[in-house]
């Protein structure tokens, strides 16, 4: 394993354009729980499963409901950035990384101080009206009990992408065109298994494709590096 990531080192540094792709994994160690692990949403027992209750029907039918498991479930405002969000901020810095691509909603990378970070699924810091389209901050829900209404009346909905919604296609575009154009692709913290945003690997044509997870994916046959262990212990060593 230390080969590998020496390997991976040896990577980076002779790298001026690296993307990185991640997803609920990269946040684990900042406290946020992913969705498939052992102690993943997806093991807790709730009143409907959670792809139910994060779906956009359920929330326009059960709207209060909705809201009583986004916030506490889906919002973590204590969280702070571990050694991976770190760690990719400093590549930026050092013009090494061009884009951080995620498939999270709590807004790490910013914090730990990226600025080209494209949000697949959106961010809980951004809320909006439905009627008036006002934008609101996540105090706007943390702040706030049942249904959270604008000014004008209006519910105020997470600018999230819930289940049934499609992803922005801007944002998707701007990912694909990173990925075509890296010459390293380092996937982290994600399964690969939720698309359209797992297909986004069929993008890259480098040969320098590098996957960090704890546990074994489908796609770890297609890497040409596969780092196990956690993922900011990994990042943050480099």
């Amino acid at each position: 394993m230390n080969e590998n990531v020496e390997r991976l080192r040896q990577w980076v540094k002779g790298s001026g354009n690296i993307v990185f792709f991640g997803g609920a994994g990269v946040s684990t160690e900042s406290g946020i729980p992913d969705f498939r692990s052992v102690d993943g949403l997806y093991h807790q027992q709730f009143a409907y499963p959670p792809e139910i209750m994060l779906s956009h029907s359920f929330f326009v039918q059960h709207t209060e409901e909705f809201f009583d498991f986004y916030r506490k479930k889906m919002l973590a405002p204590q969280a702070r950035p571990n050694a991976a969000h770190r760690k990719l901020a400093e590549w930026e810095q050092e013009g090494k990384l061009k884009a951080v691509i995620t498939q999270n909603i709590d807004g790490l990378h910013q914090m730990a101080g990226s600025h080209e970070v494209l949000e697949l699924h959106g961010s809980v810091h951004r809320n909006y009206c439905e009627k008036c389209h006002k934008f609101y901050g996540i105090e706007s829900v943390t702040g706030t009990s049942g249904i959270p209404y604008c000014t004008c009346g209006g519910v105020i909905k997470p600018d999230v992408v819930l289940y049934e919604e499609e992803l922005d296609n801007h944002v998707m575009q701007r990912a694909i065109q990173y990925i075509c154009q890296a010459d390293v692709l380092i996937i982290g913290g994600t399964s690969l298994v939720v698309y359209p945003a797992a297909g986004l690997i069929e993008a890259y044509r480098g040969d320098k494709l590098v996957l960090i997870n704890k546990s074994p994916t489908a796609v770890d046959r297609r890497a040409d590096l596969v780092v196990s262990g956690p993922i900011a212990e990994i990042l943050g060593g480099l």
